[in-house]
C-alpha cells in the first residue's frame, strides 16, 4: 500500500471512529451515517488513492471535473459518484447522465432540465433538496430562514416530487460558517425540523435523508441527524480553489 493510500486510509477510519462515537452518544446506530468523501479540486491520483483506501462516496462539486474522473476510474464500479456543489443549468445533461446521486438541487427550472434529460438517458437520479436555512445571499437552495413562510415551498415542491425521473430522498444545507462547530447545531436542527414538516405535507414521498456537516462540524450534525456527511478536506487534505467557466 502506497503512503498516500495509507495516510489517506488512517484519516478515512478515523473520521467514521469520529461519526460512530457521534451516533452513539445520540442512541443512533454508526452504520445509519453514510461518509461522502470530497475530491473537488483533487488530481486523479488522490481520487483513486481514496478509492483504493477503502472510500465508497465520492463528492464533486464541479461537473465537468467530475465527469472526467467518474469516466477515468469506470472500472470501480462499486463507488457511489455524489454530485454536491451548485448545478448551472447548463450542467444539468452532464449531471443527470453521469452522477449516482444529486446532493444540490435547487430549483424547479433545474429539476425540469434534469427530468428531461434522465428520462433520454433511460435513467432516474436519486436527489437532495437544497435548503438554504442561514438566510445568506450567498448561499445557494430556496430560502427556509423564516420557518412562517415554509408554506410558500409547497407548490414548488409538490411539482418537483411528481417528476417521474427524479427520486426525492431528502434535504441538505450548508449552514453559515461559524468559528466553531457549535454554532452549527440550530441550523441542522431548523433542517430537520423542515424534513419532519415536509414529510407531513407530502407523506408519498420518503424524505429519510439529511446531507449536513463538513469537516468542520459532521460531527454536530451526525448528532442532529445527519444520514450523509461530505468531508474532504480532514481525510484527502488540503485542495486548489477554483470556480467552473
Amino acid at each position: 500500500m502506497s503512503d498516500l493510500v495509507s495516510s489517506i486510509r488512517e484519516r478515512y477510519l478515523h473520521t467514521l471512529d469520529k461519526i460512530a462515537i457521534a451516533a452513539r452518544s445520540v442512541g443512533r446506530e454508526p452504520e445509519s451515517v453514510k461518509l461522502v468523501v470530497v475530491t473537488k479540486t483533487q488530481p486523479i491520483e488522490v481520487v483513486k488513492a481514496a478509492i483504493d483506501a477503502g472510500v465508497l462516496f465520492l463528492g464533486e462539486n464541479y461537473a465537468e471535473e467530475g465527469v472526467m474522473k467518474l469516466q477515468s476510474l469506470r472500472e470501480f464500479s462499486a463507488v457511489e459518484w455524489h454530485m454536491i456543489g451548485h448545478v448551472q443549468s447548463r450542467k444539468a445533461q452532464l449531471v443527470a447522465e453521469n452522477f449516482n446521486f444529486l446532493h444540490s438541487l435547487d430549483g424547479l427550472k433545474l429539476a425540469k432540465r434534469l427530468d428531461r434529460f434522465c428520462g433520454e438517458a433511460n435513467r432516474s437520479l436519486p436527489v437532495l433538496l437544497e435548503f438554504n436555512v442561514g438566510g445568506e445571499d450567498s448561499k445557494s437552495g430556496w430560502s427556509a430562514s423564516d420557518e412562517s413562510n415554509w408554506y410558500t415551498l409547497l407548490d414548488e415542491l409538490a411539482e418537483i416530487t411528481a417528476l417521474p425521473n427524479l427520486k426525492v430522498h431528502g434535504l441538505m444545507t450548508m449552514p453559515p460558517l461559524g468559528q466553531t462547530a457549535e454554532l452549527s447545531r440550530p441550523y441542522f436542527q431548523k433542517l430537520r425540523g423542515l424534513q419532519k414538516y415536509l414529510a407531513v405535507k407530502f407523506p408519498q414521498v420518503d424524505f429519510g435523508e439529511l446531507s449536513m456537516g463538513t469537516s468542520t462540524d459532521y460531527e454536530i450534525a451526525v448528532q442532529e441527524g445527519a444520514t450523509l456527511v461530505r468531508v474532504g478536506t480532514a481525510i484527502v487534505g488540503s485542495r486548489q480553489y477554483k470556480t467552473e467557466a
